[in-house]
């Protein structure tokens, strides 16, 4: 670059990004080849100086302290705090946010630069352009993207954050894109390079001669970035013979005799290449240098940070990559981790020299130079845009322009449901007869079951010898082939999700629910054997052999679909875990095992189940188990997949014990697993819906708890679609849990309020006898009717017009948290709990369920009224006052009022009209997914069409279209199959490593 420059000497404001030490490490490489190249660089970070002074001796180096964003803040080396990153956020780069504009718009103009880089400092970039300078990113993912996810838990107050963000990008000419990146929408053009990787500065033999360490001894490096790890290490975590490098120790740390700890300042790269492998955490700099230098990998996921999967796809590419337990991690059972660590290949050939690259990128920017070759396409931006939690929505009253060029979108990340079209090929590819036997029920010809079906056929081949298919060749293909003893038997449970058609959240008030089974289903296929007979994983096998004990009862669970999210694809337990003193242990104990690591959080769905039947109905559970959980729906969508997985587990997990558990039952045992074990305060509709449901009949509820009041037919003029919204939806959410608590809350002021004024009128009515009062409750019917109230269980139970007459002007608009359990002390909700520093709608969240439950009502008379456009136009009102109600309760979305407003403007146009009657959010709301109904018409199919094709347009995402329905798990019962005897290898008479 020296002798091409030829040049003036450029000035570049590089900033650098305070999550960490990684970004750093890859700023100095960069940087370092900027000064070789004869530039002045100006580094601005809150990283320490010896970062960037050990590897470059410079006048050309300048560092100013200064920090404009904290990342994801970590209360460990694996944990962070979602909550706390978008407050520090906000705290240093929100509020502050013009006093920094304008001090760093100042300091580019004052320095003369030619060039700001970000990595990935969002609001640098409207500096830059303030400044009058350009701008360029050189990252592997963005901070919008991380913060996506943690908007879900913070609730729609903290949506203006990710749009500021994502604004602030969009003023980037273009991103720079390392390998292992991130799905970055916000940057319009962008260019992709090799690893900015570090150089090497001494060999393997000069740093082992340093440490005194032969060149036969099997070296560990324990390296947890710039968050030392602080656990206590112990002699045997490690093998006979090994030796441990730990970074990041603190001075204090008292360090077994094997283990040996390096100074904070040590030039890691060397040590890293030195050694035989690394336990860490995944982070940018520790996969690039373990690629690099073909270092084999062992890595522990992180808490909530989306950036991980991209990164540990490209590190297991490259057969570099094992993956520990945290559990595991945290009590020393290293050993099976390292054997099989230093078993693999590491092939990573691809160029290193990325820090050489970007400097010349970034020099050719500086001088004018066109290096982007070309814009990105829509459809290359709409598929970056496979976010988790990505909102389309912004807050009202928040002036933040959303950036046309946004896009949304969503990937297929889990198993994908054939369509009806393709149930004959999926039927001859299968044989029955050939490939297994049903010893007991039926397919029932459902498509996705014989995909299901043919998938563990596949799996079976994978232990065949000369069958290793490369498509079916990932870590979750292979757990599954390997836990099942394939020539026993396999019990096969299905349940599909659920569309909310009416009833929605007034389910938790006791409110009469409509609800339709859609096509989209879980399947999970179990299977018993006794302990000393069960297929281990060899990780398993090691904590077996450890307890010294013989084989104990293990959970072992493959949950398909992990690949793009963070969520572990295993997960397994021995089952004496949920045991104390011989008796189940708590839910609280429960919820908090299973959080303890949340990529394994996913698990309490599927294992809660065992510990509900255990709790409840005094189940012994002798056996270890194996578990597949394949799905189909959707997750996010708010239709119910949560509800899917738990009802086709537990569907399942009773058919394999012999179990005879009536769908109504089974749905209330579900309700507890999600309540209980998982924490989500959902209500009982979805899970009756999943259990409970009939193909093309609306499961009527009166969740009051849980009454089945039948199946009402779908008329045959009607038809019910789903659409996908593209907005992330949990019940888990902020937004969704606050409204409960305020429902919750109204409920105990009414009861509160008939109370005071049932008694005071028994005092007058016994101390005066008063007659002839009308029914406000002043005469004897009326105190009937406050007494009701005072006790009241269900809020639906009080009729739209006693809740206008007698207490909604007495209600609050909000409530403070504090304010309400000084008053009120608890607001009766087994499954919320108030925070005192919170401010609760209440008036909205109150009236939602009262007017909702009436709707219902109606909604359901109606069905069975004379055909006719009155007939339809009068459910479509009904389901449009619905879904203005849940926006008046803060559940709405942008999303979800821009699908129903086409739905209205198609009912009401000239040229289209006639067809679609009626649109309303579902569920939990705050996104997901919008209920249409219409015509069962060829012209009514052809206006959802329309609709997709128009919210494109508008958001950039075509939405899903849920269409048709399925039996519940009650009417679908389970198989029990066999499969065929097939000659297998190794991997069917041993364990295997994942």
């Amino acid at each position: 670059m020296q002798e091409e420059m030829g040049q003036r000497p450029l000035v570049f404001a590089y900033y650098v990004s305070g999550h960490g030490f990684g970004h750093a490490t890859r700023v100095a490489e960069v940087v370092r080849n900027l000064i070789l190249a004869g530039h002045e660089v100006h580094v601005v970070t809150g990283a320490p100086d010896h970062i960037f002074t050990t590897e470059i001796q410079s006048p050309k180096l300048f560092i100013r302290k200064v920090l404009l964003d904290i990342g994801a803040v970590q209360a460990d080396a694996l944990t962070v705090d979602r909550l706390a990153s978008l407050e520090k956020y906000v705290q240093i780069a929100v509020v502050p946010r013009a006093f920094i504009l304008s001090t760093e718009a100042e300091w580019l103009k004052s320095i003369n630069a030619s060039l700001v880089v970000s990595d990935a400092v969002p609001i640098a970039c409207q500096a830059a352009a303030d400044a009058g300078v350009h701008a360029v990113c050189v990252t592997n993912f963005s901070w919008d993207f991380i913060y996506a996810e943690y908007v879900m838990v913070a609730g729609r107050g903290s949506h203006s954050i990710i749009w500021q963000i994502a604004e602030d990008y969009s003023h980037c000419d273009f991103v720079i894109r390392l390998p292992g990146y991130c799905p970055m929408p916000a940057f319009r053009d962008a260019v992709d390079v090799p690893l900015v990787v570090r150089r090497l500065r001494r060999s393997r033999a000069e740093v082992r001669k340093e440490l005194g360490i032969g060149e036969d001894t099997k070296v560990l490096i324990y390296n947890f970035g710039g968050q030392p790890a602080g656990w206590k290490l112990q002699k045997n975590y490690l093998p006979d013979g090994w030796i441990c490098l730990v970074c990041g120790a603190s001075e204090v740390q008292e360090l077994p005799e094997n283990f040996m700890k390096l100074s904070k300042d040590v030039y890691t790269p060397d040590f890293i290449a030195a050694s035989d492998c690394m336990l860490g955490k995944i982070g940018y700099g520790t996969v690039s240098e373990a690629l690099a230098y073909k270092v084999p990998f062992i890595f522990v996921r992180r808490d909530y940070f989306n950036e991980e999967p991209f990164v540990r796809n490209m590190l297991e590419c490259y057969q570099c990559g094992v993956e520990i337990i945290r559990r595991d991690l945290l009590t020393g059972r290293w050993a099976p981790y390292i054997k099989h660590a230093i078993s693999l290949r590491p092939c990573y050939d691809a160029d290193t020299n990325g820090g050489e690259v970007v400097a010349h990128i970034l020099q050719d920017t500086a001088l004018g130079k066109n290096v982007t070759p070309s814009k990105l396409s829509g459809s290359r931006r709409l598929q970056d845009a496979i976010v988790l939690g990505y909102q389309l929505q912004r807050v009202s009253g928040k002036d933040i322009d959303v950036p046309g060029w946004y896009a949304l979108a969503q990937d297929e990340l889990s198993f994908r449901t054939p369509s009806a079209d393709e149930t004959n090929l999926q039927s001859t590819s299968i044989r029955e007869n050939e490939d297994f036997e049903i010893l007991h029920g039926d397919h029932h010809s459902l498509s996705d079951t014989i995909g299901f079906l043919k998938t563990l056929v596949e799996l079976h081949a994978l232990t065949s010898t000369g069958n290793i298919s490369s498509q079916l060749h990932s870590r979750e293909s292979l757990a599954a082939a390997a836990m099942f003893t394939w020539e026993e038997e396999i019990i096969v449970a299905r349940a599909p999700g659920r569309l909310d058609v009416m009833g929605g959240i007034a389910d938790y008030s006791g409110s009469l629910v409509l609800q339709m089974p859609i096509r989209e289903a879980c399947h999970v296929a179990i299977q018993r054997s006794h302990p000393d007979k069960q297929k281990f994983w060899k990780h398993v096998e090691a904590r077996q052999q450890n307890r010294g004990q013989g084989s104990t009862p293990v959970l072992q669970v493959v949950s398909f679909g992990s690949e793009l999210s963070n969520r572990a694809p295993t997960f397994d337990m021995d089952l004496s875990e949920f045991l104390e003193d011989g008796h189940p242990i708590s839910y609280e104990k429960a919820r908090h095992y299973f959080a303890q690591d949340p990529s394994q959080k996913w698990a309490a769905y599927v294992a809660g189940t065992i510990l509900v039947l255990m709790t409840e109905l005094g189940i012994q559970f002798m056996d270890s188990i194996s578990i597949l959980v394949i799905s189909g729906v959707p997750e996010g969508k708010g239709v119910s997949s949560s509800a899917a997985i738990e009802v086709a587990t537990m569907s399942a997990v009773a058919a394999s014990h012999g179990l005879d558990i009536a769908p109504r039952d089974l749905a209330v045992l579900c309700q507890k697993v999600e309540n209980h074990v998982v924490g989500a305060p959902c209500g009982v509709m979805d899970q009756m819906a999943s259990a409970c449901g009939e193909a093309n009949k609306l499961l009527a509820m009166l969740c009051q708890p849980a009454e089945v009041l039948g199946h009402v037919e779908i008329p045959p003029h009607i038809r019910f679609w789903g659409i996908d919204s593209g907005i992330r939806h949990s019940v888990g959410g902020a937004d969704y849990g606050s409204v409960r608590i305020g429902t919750f809350m109204g409920r105990k002021m009414i009861k509160s309020m008939a109370s005071e004024r049932f008694h005071s009128y028994i005092s007058r009515y016994n101390s005066e006898k008063v007659e002839g009062l009308n029914n406000d409750g002043k005469g004897e019917d009326g105190m009937e009717l406050l007494e009701a109230e005072a006790a009241m269980d269900y809020l639906c139970n009080i009729s739209p017009h006693r809740y206008e007459e007698c207490y909604v002007r007495k209600l609050p608009e909000f409530v403070s948290g504090n304010e309400f359990i000084e008053n009120f002390d608890h607001h009766d909700d087994p499954v919320t709990i108030i925070d005192r520093k919170l401010s609760y709608a209440v008036r909205a969240p109150t009236r939602h369920p009262v007017y909702e439950s009436f709707r219902v009502k109606a909604f359901k008379a109606l069905l069975s009224a004379a055909p006719s456009d009155d007939q339809l136009s009068a459910l479509g009102e009904l389901m449009y006052q619905c879904h203005y109600s849940y926006s008046a309760c803060g559940l709405g979305s942008d999303g979800t009022d821009k699908l129903v407003q086409l739905v209205q403007e198609l009912q009401h146009s000239k040229s289209y009209g006639g067809a679609l009657f009626g649109a309303k959010i579902t569920g939990g709301g705050s996104g997901g997914t919008v209920c249409v109904m219409g015509q069962n018409t060829s012209r009514s199919g052809e206006q959802i069409v329309k609709i997709q094709q128009k919210y494109k347009a508008i958001t950039g995402f075509s939405p899903h279209v849920f269409e048709g329905s399925s039996p519940g798990a009650g009417k679908f019962g389970y198989l029990k199959i066999r499969l065929r005897s097939r000659l297998t290898n190794s991997m069917q008479r041993h364990s295997v490593f994942l």
